[in-house]
């Protein structure tokens, strides 16, 4: 790897304006990618409303830890009456607590738009700078790199409500500082700033902490094997890592305790996410949000429109086994050629699909998806780690070719042209189209003018039909708006299954109950189940456990057998207000 320091173009005049130019280029391509919710405001994610909820009851979660000093690692304000273990989800604190003047200024829904659009810019200038100042030290290859990195395939993909996974910022600055542990003199304060971003990053997402660490790990090997000269840094490096690690350690030692050991702590992912794999076509097909790409062409490589992992289109596949080769006696280039392999593979799951059919072919995952750490990993997502290594390649070969023109001259506008061309034609047909919206439902004005309050006191929460759960999330896109102060019954989130037999594997949302399943099967047959004593009995003995003061019902596609169902239940007659029907359950939680 190699570390020019500031760059064979970094004082090169008009290189600020190169620069100046670049990140434009990344701002246009994030609101390009967003420009119907900005255009829209009543718009959201189409094919993923549900995470773009919960990432909203996030940012509104991180301002009022804030404001009101709130417990940053669990809420009471969803799952009423237990608590949600916001260390084992996505509680993006490193960036819902900046940004709190946004969210209490804006709403939570221009929080989360501003979170997925500035996180890609972030993102890409993030690699710009490191590709041009420390690893290649060329803008023009720096630029190529970085642009991939932010907005290909798989990054547009999670676009759809995934804003942790898009903003990837924070991993060429943990690659620019572990790259410095190895300078000579002043690891201390390396460890440091190493250990400072570690705790940035863990705080935004694990799961792409764990896939760096693991990445770091192959490359450095690699140089170590392959350049036996680095040898003699051996020194500072492991003295700067320890630094970097204890302090780390110390600093994320309770927030991993709670999210592994305390309330609401579970033991691996569900099974049906477990087997979220890559398809082995899916490497060499176009994603729905690339130029080339359709739905019709997608659908079935992919679990959804959000985990399109890989993507990469067969000239891009060609193009980089190609500079391997060309570049195969960088040792920075094998080593990130063995990751991607080891990447590629892993992403592939339990049994080898090609094709949307499983083959009988099992693959490594099987054996290793039940160790500790690796349990809590989607597999299908080590694919999405692939991205940046290709980004790298692009920078890689790119640089080589600058560099193989400034060598022969008479040939110049010949290699140039053939490199632009082979670039287009590998990546020209995976840019980006605009994500899909589709209009959000209004929140009710019950909501929204505070009429709930006075049913709430004592610690009450607000019960929903439908309950909120992987399939409908409307109430925590509520919940948030009221920056929290409205709690409600069950949620979406991970939380383990304390069903007996279960052994707390994660579910998403909480354990079923008798009334949680009872207007369950209305939403889904649209029938109200036979109501009888017992059935009563549950249901009131349910509204007690979730402290219920209230039950509303907004427009729903089974309001009738809803409101119905809910009627019989409770044998009081519900009033419409505030654009809900309301049921005053008071009488029968006290």
């Amino acid at each position: 790897m190699t570390t020019p320091d500031s760059g064979r173009s970094a004082g090169k005049p008009g290189g600020c304006g190169r620069d100046v130019a670049a990140v434009a280029s990344f701002v246009a391509l994030a609101f390009w990618v967003t420009a119907r919710m900005w255009r829209n405001p009543g718009d959201g994610i189409r094919d993923n409303p549900t995470d773009m909820a919960q990432f909203e009851w996030m940012m509104a979660h991180g301002a009022r830890v804030v404001t009101e000093f709130a417990y940053p690692f669990s809420s009471d304000r969803m799952n009423v009456p237990e608590s949600v273990n916001l260390m084992a989800n996505t509680s993006v604190l490193s960036v819902s607590l900046p940004m709190t003047p946004i969210t209490l200024l804006f709403g939570t829904r221009t929080a989360f738009l501003l979170f997925l659009t500035l996180g890609m810019i972030a993102t890409a200038t993030a690699w710009y700078f490191v590709l041009s100042r420390v690893l290649v030290g060329a803008r023009g290859p720096a630029w190529l790199g970085a642009t991939f990195c932010a907005y290909a395939p798989a990054v547009v993909s999670h676009a759809n409500a995934h804003p942790n996974i898009v903003s990837q910022y924070v991993v060429p600055l943990i690659i620019w500082r572990t790259v410095r542990l190895a300078g000579p003199g002043r690891w201390p304060r390396n460890g440091v700033l190493l250990a400072l971003v570690i705790v940035w990053q863990a705080f935004l997402n694990l799961e792409i902490l764990l896939m760096t660490a693991i990445g770091l790990g192959v490359v450095i090997l690699a140089l170590v094997i392959g350049r036996p000269e680095l040898r003699g840094r051996a020194r500072p490096f492991l003295a700067g890592l320890g630094v970097a690690l204890v302090i780390a350690g110390v600093l994320l030692a309770y927030p991993l305790y709670v999210q592994f050991f305390g309330p609401g702590a579970y033991r691996g992912l569900p099974w049906l996410i477990r087997g979220y794999s890559t398809d082995l076509a899916s490497f060499f097909a176009y994603s729905r949000e690339s130029l080339a790409g359709d739905a019709r062409g997608a659908t079935g490589l992919a679990k959804n429109p959000t985990e399109e992992n890989a993507f990469f289109g067969w000239p891009l596949v060609i193009l980089v086994a190609a500079l391997v080769w060309w570049l195969r006696r960088n040792a920075v280039v094998i080593g990130l050629a063995v990751l991607g392999l080891l990447f590629a593979v892993l992403s592939l799951g339990r049994e080898i699909r090609f094709e949307r059919r499983g083959t009988g072919v099992p693959g490594p995952w099987a054996v290793l998806e039940d160790l500790p750490v690796l349990h809590s990993v989607v597999p299908t997502r080590w694919a999405l780690a692939i991205t940046p290594i290709i980004g790298l390649l692009l920078a890689y070969g790119t640089e080589r070719v600058r560099e193989l023109a400034a060598a022969l001259p008479r040939w110049r506008s010949q290699i140039r042209f053939g490199t632009v061309t082979v670039l287009a034609m590998a990546l020209v047909p995976l840019l980006p189209t605009p994500l899909p919206t589709k209009r959000l439902e209004p929140t009710p004005e019950f909501v929204t003018s505070g009429a709930w309050r006075p049913y709430l006191a004592g610690g009450r929460s607000v019960v929903t039909l439908p309950l909120p759960d992987t399939d409908y999330t409307e109430p925590l896109r509520w919940s948030a708006q009221t920056r929290l102060a409205m709690p409600i019954a069950r949620g979406y989130f991970l939380g383990p299954d304390t069903r007996p037999g279960m052994d707390r594997v994660a579910l998403f949302t909480a354990p079923p109950r008798p009334t949680s399943s009872f207007f369950a099967s209305i939403r889904r047959t649209g029938e109200v189940p036979t109501v009888t004593p017992q059935v009563r009995r549950n249901a009131i003995e349910d509204l007690r456990y979730w402290r219920a003061g209230v039950v509303i019902l907004d427009p729903h596609e089974q309001a009738d057998a809803l409101r119905a169902g809910m009627t019989a239940l409770t044998g009081i007659q519900p009033t419409h207000t505030g654009g809900v029907w309301l049921w005053d359950v008071r009488p029968l939680t006290d």
